[in-house]
C-alpha cells in the first residue's frame, strides 16, 4: 500500500489542491493528514489562499481516502463540516515489525514519547519542519507542512511505500529519503 502523509494545510485552498494534484499524480492509495487542516492558528500568518470552506470541499471529495489525527488547532466544530474522522489524538500504522505512531506532534514529540518499542517510528508534523532522526531506540520523521513551511524548508509530503519513507516538494521532486 503506498501512502501519501502530509500536515498542516491550515486552510489554504491554494496549497492543498497542490497537495491534491501531487496526491493524483502519486497514485496513493490513502492521504494521512497529521492534523491542523482548516485554521492557521494565532501563531501562523495567513497562508496563501486562505479558504477554508473551499479546503473542506477539497478533502470531503476524498473522504474515503482519508486518514486523519487531530492537530491543536482542529475542534470539534471542524469535525462538523468534514465528512471524515479527524478528532483522534494517535493513529498505529505498521511497517514489517515495526509499529508506526501517527500523531500530530504538539502532545506526543521527541520531548514526550508516546509508548514506543525499540525500532518503532514517531511520525508527527505540527513544527512544520521535514526531519528525520535516528534516535537510539526509535526514529522521527516529520513530513514539514503542506502551506506554512519553516526554516527555509517547502512545501511538501512524504510517500511511505514498501517500508520506504519520500520526502518531496508539491511540485514531486525528491528532498530526502529513509
Amino acid at each position: 500500500m503506498k501512502f501519501m502523509i502530509a500536515s498542516d494545510i491550515h486552510g489554504s485552498e491554494f496549497y492543498c489542491q497542490k497537495l491534491l494534484d501531487a496526491y493524483k499524480n502519486e497514485c496513493a492509495d490513502r492521504l494521512v493528514l497529521l492534523g491542523d487542516i482548516l485554521y492557521h492558528g494565532p501563531r501562523n500568518d495567513l497562508p496563501e489562499g486562505y479558504a477554508p470552506k473551499k479546503v473542506i470541499d477539497l478533502l470531503n471529495a476524498i473522504k474515503n481516502e482519508i486518514l486523519c489525527v487531530r492537530g491543536n488547532c482542529d475542534t470539534e466544530v471542524d469535525q462538523m463540516v468534514l465528512d471524515f474522522p479527524i478528532l483522534a489524538d494517535y493513529a498505529v500504522l505498521t511497517a514489517g515489525d515495526r509499529l508506526i505512531y501517527v500523531t500530530h506532534g504538539h502532545k506526543f514529540n521527541e520531548n514526550n514519547l508516546p509508548p514506543l518499542q525499540k525500532g518503532d517510528i514517531l511520525l508527527h508534523g505540527h513544527t512544520h519542519v521535514p526531519k528525520c532522526v535516528e534516535h537510539e531506540n526509535y526514529v522521527y520523521l516529520n513530513p514539514g507542512s503542506v502551506s506554512i513551511p519553516k526554516e527555509n524548508s517547502w512545501h511538501g509530503y512524504m510517500i511511505f511505500e514498501n517500508e520506504k519513507f519520500t520526502w518531496k516538494n508539491l511540485e514531486g521532486e525528491i528532498m530526502m529519503t529513509y
